[in-house]
């Protein structure tokens, strides 16, 4: 099932989901104690969602190769703008609230600090790398890719490197301050940074090759995600089989992937969109789908305002002091909340932009002809 502006509705649907997804393991990290986070079956159920993060990226990947536009200066004004959305919202969800003082203070103890924060504990917190970060840093690379070739190997082999060699590098930094951080961003072994560009990256360019294979042949969908199912399960029993092998080093935590972690994840997020294409394919068009494509348009903005009103809700709800009916009771308001600022704030101010504009762009040619 494909629109007429050549974008993918399974793709559409896996982004919509995957952002919806973030605001539960967000609400899950930021308000659950720790027992309900480990040792309760909605623990388990969310941290399970969570493994459909890469989905995310996967998209991200395909939808670069079919978008209209793949130069380099264009990849570098997309960067400039997702990175500057990312630290803004670190600004918005950490410094400001810890600023005014409405933090609590065992979130504070929690990065091993004593409260109130100071100024340099808000700068750290503000130089969080989160997926805003990693996906900014990765459209620099992918403009890079794509401005010295074309071949869907090139993406899949660069991929397959950064899987396995990332562990051999990870956590290295030069010892330069300002230089740290940038290595941070790249590979780092800090909780500076969730969303290291390697492994992660892989996941985007794993994308690509698919998207440049579905170009290639210039056929349906239906040929580019049934081979998504098929490699998704190999690499599944490659990537499972290596983490059974040496669970320490092939996975570690879920933020620091090792070689084995990286490839099972790559084949369980391709085995997501396989099955999102046969929902998109074998359902008809309603309008849970048209809800969760309205939610893939503003996947940006979405993100940054779920995670600001997770972070600002702790003044109101405390830190990780919840059980399992605790967050059940939470999880509506914050997906509620979220999507209640994007649709009647967010989308009513951008509306009323592209309204004005065509007025002030129409006094602008009359002017221009007054002065001949």
């Amino acid at each position: 099932m494909e629109n007429k502006q050549n974008r993918i509705l399974a793709i559409d649907l896996a982004r919509g989901i995957s952002v919806l997804m973030v605001i539960i393991v967000h609400t899950l990290w930021m308000y659950a104690d720790v027992p309900t986070q480990s040792n309760t079956w909605l623990g388990e159920v969310i941290h399970f969602i969570g493994k459909g993060t890469p989905m995310f990226l996967i998209a991200m990947g395909v939808s670069f190769t079919l978008s209209r536009n793949q130069s380099i200066v264009l990849s570098i004004k997309r960067a400039g703008y997702i990175l500057a959305m990312g630290y803004f919202m670190n600004f918005l969800k950490f410094v400001i609230p810890t600023a005014i003082g409405i933090v609590p203070d065992n979130f504070i103890q929690a990065y091993g600090w004593e409260a109130p924060a100071t100024f340099s504990n808000m700068m750290y917190m503000l130089r969080t790398g989160d997926i805003l970060q990693l996906a900014g840093v990765s459209l620099l690379f992918m403009g890079v890719i794509n401005r010295f070739s074309k071949n869907k190997y090139v993406p899949l082999a660069i991929a397959l490197v950064i899987a396995l060699t990332t562990k051999i590098v990870h956590g290295y930094r030069p010892g330069i301050t300002g230089i740290d951080y940038i290595f941070d961003l790249l590979w780092g072994a800090e909780w500076t940074v969730y969303f290291a560009v390697f492994p992660w990256f892989s996941f985007i360019l794993i994308g690509m090759f698919f998207g440049l294979w579905y170009k290639e042949k210039n056929t349906s969908t239906n040929y580019m995600f049934n081979r998504m199912g098929i490699t998704g399960v190999a690499l599944m029993m490659i990537g499972g089989s290596l983490c059974v092998y040496n669970f320490e080093y092939h996975f570690g935590d879920y933020f620091h992937l090792g070689p084995g972690g990286t490839i099972y994840l790559a084949g369980f997020n391709l085995v997501l969109l396989w099955i999102a294409n046969i929902v998109v394919t074998k359902i008809s068009y309603n309008k849970v789908f048209e809800f969760f494509f309205y939610c893939s348009k503003r996947v940006t903005t979405i993100y940054v305002i779920q995670w600001t009103i997770i972070c600002w809700g702790m003044s109101i709800f405390g830190y990780q002091q919840y059980g399992v009916m605790g967050i059940l009771a939470l999880l509506p308001l914050t997906i509620g909340v979220t999507l209640l600022i994007q649709k009647f704030v967010l989308d009513k101010f951008l509306t009323s932009k592209k309204k004005v504009q065509p007025e002030e762009e129409k006094e602008e040619l009359v002017l221009k002809t007054l002065r001949g």
